[in-house]
């Protein structure tokens, strides 16, 4: 998609959030998507020229704790990159098994996670694992495809790891994101670089920095810096803006 194109979505999207249309003609946000065939990986919606990924479902939970992904993804860097203040309020969106999850808890010792999934199989791992360890600033939480069911202003943070590719409801779902998030909460955005030809990753399973920050604009997020301190994906950071 053109850089024009782009722009030109985002203030129609922009008008369609701040004033209303008449009753005959109302709006929803499935006028954002197109649909098509599915590919191979996909699921024939696209989103700004960007199809949408299939979902790993809770089959695959073994594959997020796998022992190489220490390597691969440096998850001690990623928490290490968020700054966090020993009690900030963080949301795990896409949270899985708790692989980020639990790294992020110890960060925060008198803050608060909030492990956010689809999948009740998945918070079912995590609740297990929760009592195992004898963690008590976790709290996981069954999302939507369309929202993290979140209270609006709660979270400092919101971690998003290898997951936004795969919403189902891009828009909505940061739309989400956003109202959960405090004026000045940050998003960090972790997906593998599309730019790469090199990462050995499906290409629906991948983004491009550009696409990336297109999309997350799209909702009011503000793009502030991404970090290159990883070795195969983007470490993007967005802000919601102070006024709201």
């Amino acid at each position: 998609m053109s850089r024009r194109r782009s722009i030109l979505l985002i203030a129609g999207l922009c008008l369609l959030a701040a004033a209303p249309a008449p009753a005959e003609t109302v709006l929803s946000a499935n006028d954002i998507y197109t649909f098509h065939t599915p590919s191979r990986d996909g699921i024939g919606k696209t989103y700004f020229g960007r199809e949408i990924s299939q979902v790993m479902g809770h089959q695959g939970a073994a594959w997020l704790e796998r022992r190489t992904r220490v390597v691969e993804e440096q998850p001690d860097r990623v928490v290490e990159g968020m700054g966090l203040a020993p009690d900030a309020q963080v949301a795990d969106i896409g949270a899985g098994t708790g692989y980020f999850t639990f790294r992020i808890a110890e960060a925060v010792p008198t803050g608060r996670v909030y492990a956010v999934d689809v999948q009740p199989e998945m918070l079912e791992v995590l609740h297990k694992r929760i009592e195992r360890r004898a963690i008590t600033n976790v709290t996981p939480v069954l999302g939507t495809e369309d929202d993290p069911k979140l209270p609006a202003d709660s979270v400092d943070a919101v971690l998003l790891v290898d997951a936004y590719h795969e919403f189902a409801y891009p828009y909505e779902m940061m739309q989400g994101i956003r109202s959960a998030l405090r004026p000045g909460g940050r998003v960090f955005l972790i997906e593998y670089r599309g730019e790469d030809p090199r990462v050995p990753i499906k290409p629906l399973h991948k983004m491009t920095q550009e696409q990336a920050i297109t999309e997350l604009e799209a909702v009011g997020l503000r793009w502030v810096e991404s970090l290159d301190i990883l070795p195969t994906q983007h470490f993007m950071v967005f802000e919601k803006p102070a006024e709201g």
